[in-house]
């Protein structure tokens, strides 16, 4: 089964409100009494349990699910009261409990350990969530509520996590097309069920063009350059690929980079950096172009239809910078000496070129191999020199400790909890003076199961179901993805985690 490429995979907890009735055991459990989702975890912390869901577990509970959020909505409509916070607002707000805990771990197991079968259930299951989408976001009387509570917000005494759950639905629903008219409705449904299938298979397309590609290297002479740990890593790589004796290296990011750096066959250097930046490019059965092209024009018809100039004005809306042209002028106060600096690199590492006798002109290719020189020329900095330094737990314990220091968190390991993979490491996240905050799952290592093949990045955060049925705790996950590479002794980026962990903090709050 297939990993998530490169994933370090963050899931902190958090407690949260819930309702008791999503406790309820769904009557889909009496056909399907071994489905985990249909029944109480059971787990210490409430966490999921990674070793007994599987694969043909996850369709009858998103149609469960959907079922029973559209009657908890179908409720909501019903009543016979006028529209309050309490019956409308925060009754849609707990709506879906259990879609969301399903669609959550589907998602985490399709990046983590995904394989042909979740493929297809994700390719089955996306239009199926964005009809249900828009069966709730377009459903006139249930906006007809939560416009009516929204107008008079002024008047209703609300905190401050009120008034901004009740801002927050009004704009999500306004957002979804809650004021189109009918035949406007109609075609937006359309857009976004042809959406829903094109971003899934957009992102299989980059995955297989991901895991086809393989640098495969016979001859000792082709590792010019290379240090040993790279060395072993491809030879490791090998041997998983059923070719002992050679050396493999990929378009992953921790096996292509430090090629890139430090390999002296440019041709080779060619080959692997054009095959990363070329993914969906070759006009084979996972080329991309087509997609794109109608991904973008899908965007900008919706977004022209919602009442927005494009696309971009669309999602920039709920973001900090809110115009299209606030994000340019930043991105031009970055770009203009940005633009600058680099050419003066692009100098330096051509007259590096020169000065060796290479007589060609610098491509991109070259950017890696020569900056890594040039470091060395300059400073008598070894990356490859540090790294033994960063060994992979070394860098976990520092971050770790960081976190204490700042913010008061401890970090206790629990081997026992339930994981999707031997590799995972699982630890409880408590404050100072001992409260439960969290669990945190650490997955260092690159695979073939994640289309993006980066570094470090978050994901979509998630509450889980209620801890019991009082429904006064329900915890909060999110992933955060990183590659490591898996040799020995595993190193880790330093830099990359100093500049992700403090965005998946942030999620957590």
């Amino acid at each position: 089964m297939k990993r998530y490429a490169a994933v370090f995979f963050l899931l902190c907890l958090f407690l949260a409100p819930a309702i008791s009735s999503s406790l309820a055991p769904p009557q889909a459990a009496l056909s399907s009494p071994d489905n985990p989702f249909f029944k109480p975890y059971g787990t210490p912390f409430n966490v999921p349990p990674f070793d007994l869901i599987k694969n043909e577990h996850f369709l009858p509970a998103v149609e469960e699910g959907i079922k029973r959020e559209q009657a908890e909505i179908d409720a909501i409509v019903a009543n016979p009261e006028p529209p309050t916070f309490e019956n409308t607002i925060a009754a849609l707000d707990h709506a879906g409990i259990i879609l969301s805990e399903v669609n959550a771990v589907f998602g985490a197991l399709q990046g983590a350990n995904t394989n042909k079968e979740l493929q297809a259930l994700a390719r089955k299951t996306a239009p199926m969530m964005a009809a249900h989408r828009d069966n709730i976001g377009l459903n006139e009387k249930l906006f007809g509520r939560v416009k009516a509570v929204y107008d008079s917000r002024n008047t209703l005494k609300l905190d401050r996590e009120q008034f901004f759950l009740l801002e927050n639905a009004h704009r999500d629903f306004v957002r979804g097309g809650a004021l189109l008219d009918e035949q406007q409705k109609a075609r937006l449904r359309e857009l976004n069920q042809e959406l829903s299938l094109l971003t899934v298979k957009f992102g299989e397309n980059v995955l297989a063009e991901t895991n086809a590609f393989k640098l495969v290297i016979e001859d000792r002479a082709d590792l010019a350059g290379l240090p040993p740990s790279v060395e072993a890593m491809a030879a490791e790589a090998a041997k998983q690929a059923c070719l002992d004796g050679k050396w493999v290296f990929t378009i992953q990011v921790p096996s292509m980079t430090p090629f890139l750096q430090s390999s002296e066959k440019r041709a080779l250097r060619e080959k692997l950096h054009r095959a990363y930046f070329m993914k969906g490019d070759h006009d084979n059965e996972f080329d991309n172009k087509e997609n794109v092209k109608k991904i973008i024009a899908i965007r900008q018809e919706r977004a022209r239809l919602l009442g927005y100039d494009d696309h971009a004005a669309f999602v920039l809306e709920n973001n900090m910078a809110k115009t299209p042209a606030r994000v340019d002028a930043f991105l031009k106060q970055l770009w203009e000496p940005t633009l600058v600096k680099s050419r003066q690199e692009a100098a330096a590492l051509q007259a590096m070129i020169d000065r060796r006798g290479g007589g060609f002109k610098l491509a991109s290719w070259d950017w890696w191999y020569y900056t890594e020189k040039l470091r060395q020329e300059k400073y008598a900095l070894d990356d490859t020199a540090l790294r033994p330094y960063f060994k992979l737990d070394n860098v976990r314990q520092g971050i770790f400790a960081l976190c204490g220091k700042l913010y008061g968190l401890k970090f206790i390991e629990q081997p026992g909890l339930p994981r999707y993979h031997p590799d995972v490491q699982v630890f409880e996240v408590q404050e100072a003076d001992g409260l439960h905050t969290g669990i945190l799952y650490m997955d260092f290592h690159p695979q073939n199961s994640w289309p993006l093949a980066s570094w470090t990045w978050p994901g979509t955060p998630w509450r889980t179901r209620p801890q019991s049925t009082s429904g006064n705790s329900r915890t909060r996950s999110w992933p955060i993805s990183d590659s490591s590479p898996k040799s020995s002794p595993a190193t880790a980026a330093p830099i990359s985690w100093c500049c992700r962990w403090p965005l998946s903090l942030h999620q957590s709050t």
